[in-house]
């Protein structure tokens, strides 16, 4: 059987982290280790107590160098890897499946699962209500598997012999907008991505711990840049994100949802903007916004 793990980037969320650590227990082929990577202790106080066989580490701060640094804890012992997010539930087959389906496909690298329902569309979702929409409506998703050309980072699994030497971009600090994105899409060159209803779960979009308004916006455009120049991001795909992202901006500006900063993203997005109409647009800045 392929050695599984799970790795799980968290920040800020110790409590939730727990609980959605905690249901992995669960899962109908368990995982043979979990590692939770957090910047700062208080990141993963009493994880490693939420289920067995659970590794609570610290990493540099940032969605990506977290990533890597969990991709460093499981080199020579996992032969797969689940990304979930903290606010990801897994329907309670998804490591079972995404085991059945790299064995039934051996030329595929990755795979993300279609979601029941996603928080960040929605307004969030507690973990009650995920796990009840998990519970009703895991059964109807359909089990087509379908090719896709990147997967998405609130859950996504990939064949460690196929990745090897790619690593999280850490040029994409903090959240990482869009790594997800770019890790796929070099992995999608060395063998097929696919996505099913077979693997399949809740992402809760809570709202905690995300990066500020000011810092996000500026990384809907600097990131879209970098990436297209990196030549991981397809044109159409980039276009459509930067449009989409500083209308809605733009928009919502006028009347803000209550937990979202849209005038800070406008603004960030404003700032690279500038930034790369001078030449010098840069993702890192975020960090010295």
């Amino acid at each position: 059987m392929p050695r599984l793990y799970v790795i799980i980037a968290t920040v800020g969320r110790a409590d939730l982290t727990r609980r959605t650590v905690a249901l992995l227990h669960d899962q109908t082929r368990p995982p043979d280790g979990v590692v939770v990577v957090g910047a700062a202790p208080a990141d993963i106080e009493g994880v490693a107590d939420a289920a067995g066989r659970v590794e609570a580490i610290i990493g540099d701060r940032g969605l990506p160098r977290q990533r890597n640094r969990g991709l460093d804890a499981v080199n020579g012992r996992a032969d797969l890897v689940v990304f979930f997010d903290d606010d990801f539930v897994p329907a309670p087959d998804y490591l079972e499946q995404v085991e059945a389906l790299f064995t039934e496909f051996p030329d595929v690298s990755g795979i993300t699962g279609n979601l029941i329902a996603d928080g960040i569309n929605a307004g969030g979702f507690s973990l009650e209500q995920a796990r009840e929409l998990v519970a009703n409506g895991a059964a109807a998703m359909d089990a087509a598997v379908k090719p896709r050309s990147a997967l998405y980072g609130c859950n996504m699994a990939i064949r460690l012999s196929a990745a090897q030497g790619l690593r999280f971009d850490e040029k994409l600090p903090l959240y990482g907008w869009l790594e997800d994105i770019d890790f796929t899409v070099l992995l999608g060159r060395r063998g097929r991505l696919i996505s099913s209803g077979r693997v399949t779960g809740v992402h809760m979009g809570v709202k905690g711990g995300r990066t500020s308004g000011r810092k996000l916006g500026y990384s809907q455009v600097a990131n879209v840049v970098y990436l297209y120049r990196k030549g991981s991001m397809q044109p159409g795909l980039g276009r459509k994100l930067l449009l989409n992202n500083v209308v809605s901006n733009l928009v919502k500006s006028l009347r803000p949802e209550p937990d979202i900063d849209r005038r800070g993203r406008l603004y960030g997005n404003a700032l690279a903007i500038a930034d790369v109409l001078r030449g010098r647009v840069d993702p890192r800045r975020i960090e010295r916004l």
